[in-house]
C-alpha cells in the first residue's frame, strides 16, 4: 500500500513539479523553495523505489 502510494505520488510529481536537474540548477545557489521541492522529489523517489 505504501509503495503504491509513493509510486502514484512520484508520477504526480513528474507532471506537476519542475525538474531542476534538467534546468542545470546549481544547488548551492538555489532558493529555499527550490531546495524544498528538490528534497521532496528526492524523498518521494527514494520511497517509491524501496
Amino acid at each position: 500500500m505504501k509503495k503504491k502510494f509513493f509510486k502514484s505520488l512520484a508520477k504526480l510529481n513528474k507532471k506537476i513539479l519542475p525538474s531542476y536537474t534538467k534546468q542545470d540548477l546549481d544547488l548551492t545557489k538555489a532558493s529555499k523553495i527550490q531546495l524544498a521541492v528538490f528534497g521532496f522529489r528526492l524523498w518521494v523517489t527514494k520511497n517509491a523505489l524501496d
